[in-house]
């Protein structure tokens, strides 16, 4: 059957191979490249014949790895460890491939094959990395932060990697062919930012307007294979033209459904890559140069820690995150086979040392898990006799956290929040991702969390089993709904206060068990049509009345028998139906020469006079036997209509004939 029965071969083994390495805990792409071991060339049993129809297949992988890739590409994500991000990654890949090149060297290697040899040994594992922080619940600490943040740039780094290496054998050819590569990327870029940020949203905007799933798939794989396939006619990599089509993708709107839609089809061909790279391993000669692997093995292992936890502790942090940065990306990533596998087909390294990194990256990969289980292990040890509290990636306040509120961001919201908390003397606990934000509340006294507050782990930290209620003040939608739904799972009971993105999205906070919810723009809107109202001399029983109408409509689901927001809301339309206003009294005012018992203010106008400044003095809840003077200024409280009664009481009386100077009164306001 040809290539039909490989590919059944394969699969099967693929799953074979999976389920074992998630039965014992590894990474997926182990158990593939051990079934690629399995059934190729050089071991017995059931072999796959149609080995280079395989890899072309694998060829596509490639490209729909780098494709996804490209689709998940966020500046956003390095924003708030840029600086290690987009400095000491270039650093490491320099330090490392220098390191390997000397290595290269030592072992009698040509020069051109040992920077081959650095360059590949530079690069991390993201599959590896993630997969493993997501099995011992640390994604939301500060070291899993950097660590994503220096494989994100690790992987943009494969690409100009792709193009410059295979230029470099030959210095005075090369050299012009790479500048002549370097200018074809560059027309290329251009040309994908000026088109196709313009082309493709409008041809996606189409597509979908037509509900065909089939189509719009279609057309995102036509669009990340096709653009790889015409920068292959243009010279350069097939896998570059598709990594920059996920990238220009990335900017649509469309662009979350593209990566759901592509990412099975990128699982399976990413699949027969990772078989397809364990096919050209030779266990035997695995078992021939067992020792040598070891010792590359130490060397990588020892030499990229030291590297990787150096450069973090160089930029600034301390504690156990520069050992579990060190532990966690000392491997050789998945991301080097498809590098590998170029110089392998520019004959630019030998199949020997070829199957020495891909030795190497297996058993490096299955350290990683134990490593970074060890990490917390190695700390405590190093700093035996010290608090351990000088150990933890978060900083949690000294005192026990009970009873107490977690504030989720400390943005202007949350600063504000917390700010009326502290003065209230109420504990509670910020977490937030941005660092020099989290020092400012450090300044200020507020306890910090460094940390996603999605993470279960950041979760734990900040209390929230014994927590007694959750703000979560992001701005972020889709942020705010991990937040809520991980809250849910750990601590069911929790009430739960929002602040909704959009109006769209208090459905979908209303199935998700929210307590309580704020829309910061409907709330300013709402205000900003009050004053209006007000200025129209509208009466403020009716603008409450429509205030209240509107604003039940919107929050009504949300107003349940376990809190007293009814008795809260009831009591701020009281507030606001009261006004407080000054008023100053002429020398012609009727009050003026009065006691505030003679005039019978509270029985004529049903205002009640709570304050009067005479002077530098003031009075409050004056007696009623105080008598008002000319000059004196009264404060006046009650509603709309009785404050309007009040003015004319206050107001002097009107002259028969207007003199062309008049004195007036004028009332003075403040709310």
């Amino acid at each position: 059957m040809g290539i039909a029965a490989d590919i059944a071969i394969i699969l099967v083994a693929a799953l074979l191979g999976g389920f074992i390495a998630q039965r014992l805990r590894q990474p997926l792409i182990l158990g593939y490249i051990v079934a690629g071991v399995l059934v190729g060339p050089y071991t017995g049993g059931v072999t796959v014949t149609e080995i280079h129809d395989i890899e072309l297949l694998a060829e596509i992988g490639v490209a729909l790895l780098l494709f996804a890739l490209g689709l998940e590409f966020n500046f956003k994500k390095l924003e708030r460890v840029r600086a290690i991000a987009f400095l000491g990654t270039p650093i490491q890949l320099a330090l490392t491939i220098a390191g390997g090149y000397g290595v290269g060297r030592l072992l009698g290697w040509s020069s051109y094959e040992s920077l081959w040899f650095g360059a590949l040994i530079s690069l991390s594992s993201t599959m590896v990395i993630l997969k493993t922080l997501m099995a011992l619940g640390t994604l939301g600490t500060l070291s899993s932060r950097i660590m994503i943040g220096m494989l994100i740039v690790q992987d943009l780094a494969v690409v100009p990697l792709m193009i410059i290496l295979p230029e470099l054998d030959n210095l005075g050819q090369g050299l012009p062919r790479l500048g002549l590569a370097i200018l074809r990327a560059a027309a290329f870029l251009l040309a994908m930012i000026y088109g196709g940020t313009r082309l493709i949203p409008f041809v996606l905007k189409r597509i979908a307007a037509w509900n065909s799933r089939e189509l719009f798939l279609i057309f995102v794989m036509a669009l990340g294979l096709g653009i790889g396939y015409a920068t292959y006619l243009f010279g350069l990599s097939f896998a570059f033209g598709a990594f920059v089509a996920g990238m220009v993708l990335s900017e649509s709107e469309y662009s979350h459904q593209a990566l759901s839609d592509i990412v099975p089809l990128r699982d399976i061909f990413g699949m027969l890559f990772f078989v397809s790279v364990g096919m050209l391993l030779d266990p035997a000669f695995l078992l021939a140069n067992l020792g040598m692997i070891l010792l590359i093995v130490l060397f990588v292992v020892a030499v990229k820690a030291v590297i990787f936890g150096g450069l973090t502790r160089a930029f600034g942090y301390r504690g156990a995150v520069p050992l579990t940065v060190g532990l966690g990306l000392f491997q050789i990533g998945e991301l080097a086979f498809v590098l590998a596998r170029v110089g392998l087909a520019k004959q630019a390294i030998s199949p020997q040392i070829y199957s020495l990194v891909l030795a190497t990256a297996l058993i490096s990969m299955m350290l990683t898990p134990f490593a970074l289980k060890a990490a917390p292990l190695i700390e405590r040890w190093r700093r035996r006799g010290a608090d351990s509290s000088t150990m933890e990636v978060f900083e949690l306040p000294e005192h026990g956290l009970r009873d107490h509120i977690i504030i989720a961001g400390y943005g202007r919201v949350g600063r504000y929040t917390a700010d009326l908390l502290r003065a209230l003397k109420l504990p509670f606990v910020v977490i937030d991702l941005d660092e020099p934000v989290l020092e400012q509340a450090r300044q200020v006294g507020s306890p910090a969390i460094y940390g996603d507050a999605g993470s279960p782990v950041v979760l734990e930290a900040a209390g929230v089993h014994a927590a007694r209620l959750m703000l979560v003040t992001v701005s972020a939608a889709i942020d705010v709904e991990l937040i809520v739904r991980q809250v849910k799972q750990s601590n069911r009971d929790l009430h739960i206060v929002v602040r909704a993105a959009r109006r769209a999205q208090i459905d979908v906070l209303r199935t998700l068990g929210v307590h309580e919810i704020v829309q910061p723009e409907f709330e300013a809107g709402l205000e900003m049509a009050r004053q209006t109202l007000l200025h129209f001399d509208f009466p403020a029983t009716e603008i409450e009345r429509l205030s209240d109408a509107v604003r039940n409509e919107l929050y009504q689901p949300f107003q349940t028998p376990h809190t007293d927001s009814r008795l809260l809301e009831q009591l701020r339309r009281a507030r606001q139906l009261l006004q407080i206003e000054w008023f100053t009294l002429g020398a012609g005012a009727p009050l003026a020469g009065q006691s505030i018992q003679q005039a019978a203010i509270r029985e004529k106008t049903g205002a009640l006079i709570v304050g009067v400044l005479c002077g530098e003095k003031i009075s409050n809840n004056p007696e009623p036997k105080m008598v008002l003077g000319a000059g004196d200024s009264v404060a006046v409280l009650g509603t709309s209509e009785q404050i309007n009664a009040f003015r004319a009481l206050a107001a002097p009386a009107a002259p028969a004939h207007p003199p062309a100077a008049p004195a007036v009164d004028v009332p003075l306001r403040a709310r």
